[in-house]
């Protein structure tokens, strides 16, 4: 097991130039992070691409391990010209994933205003063509892609399922954020229970949930079914961590577990706090 951070944990203050991607990997493996993901959030690799060696060069010096590269993507809706032109955008960033010497990948499959499971289910083999076709590129790096439960698209424990077994790939599989279920209004801990066992990547997130009639105020949105849900420090929030904590223990997994922290604290000691309470949780259970 490795504990780590999501770069995107840090996004505030790549967004305002505070940090760079240099700065962020140094922070990381500072506060005790034995694994960084990236996130071109704040940074283009694609735009930029001197910093996919500066950023490769700077994880050996810091000791400190490269464990995902996790980019946008969407195949949902897309006439058929536009379909292609994202699978060949997606490609080239497995090219970037290869170049930085990851073995896992997370790319977004779909968005949609229309989250109906009918609609799901009519866009369903086209974003099954997609992932294979992808994961298969993948597959000559030695590159395990992979699909997040985020979007509302595909974000529910079962339409992940679908996909994955409609792509039908060893190297597909789910990044898993134990979090993002709250966002369709799924218990995590059922959720975390019922996909654990095609999880490549796991990101620990936490939320605080209210539900009833509220005024929004910043940091605030709604999940898909009228909760309202506002980004916490790892074990500062509403969701059992301790509990899921045990179910991904007790499945057997042993890979990353990543930090992903979006609250409004300051993300420096959002990010450390909630490394600290993460490995001190899992230490418990």
């Amino acid at each position: 097991m490795k504990f780590g951070v999501s770069s995107y944990s840090l996004y505030p203050a790549l967004r305002s130039k505070e940090m760079t991607i240099i700065d962020v990997i140094d922070y990381i493996a500072d506060i005790g992070g034995e694994h960084v993901e990236i996130v071109p959030l704040g940074f283009n690799l694609t735009e930029q691409p001197e910093l996919i060696e500066a950023i490769r060069r700077r994880a050996v010096e810091a000791g400190i391990e490269l464990s995902n590269y996790a980019v946008g993507g969407n195949f949902a809706d897309l006439d058929p010209d536009a379909f292609e032109q994202e699978i060949e955008r997606l490609q080239r960033e497995v090219d970037i994933a290869a170049a930085l010497g990851v073995k896992l990948m997370r790319h977004d499959v779909a968005s949609s205003p229309d989250i109906s499971i009918r609609h799901y289910n009519e866009q369903l083999p086209r974003l099954a063509e997609a992932c294979r076709r992808i994961a298969d590129y993948a597959a000559e790096y030695g590159i395990t892609t992979s699909v997040e439960n985020h979007g509302l698209f595909v974000q529910a424990a079962d339409r992940v399922q679908a996909l994955i077994h409609l792509v039908d790939r060893d190297n597909f599989k789910t990044t898993l954020d134990v979090g993002n279920f709250l966002c369709v209004d799924e218990d995590p801990a059922a959720a975390v229970s019922r996909n654990i066992g095609y999880a490549s990547m796991v990101h620990i997130k936490d939320f605080y949930v209210r539900r009833g009639e509220r005024t929004l105020s910043e940091g605030w949105f709604r999940s898909a079914h009228g909760s309202f849900l506002r980004g916490a420090i790892v074990g500062h929030g509403d969701i059992d961590l301790p509990h899921v904590l045990r179910i991904i223990k007790q499945s057997g997994y042993d890979g990353c577990l990543s930090v992903e922290f979006e609250g409004i604290e300051p993300c420096r000691s959002g990010a450390r706090i909630g490394l600290d309470q993460l490995k001190a949780m899992w230490n418990a259970v």
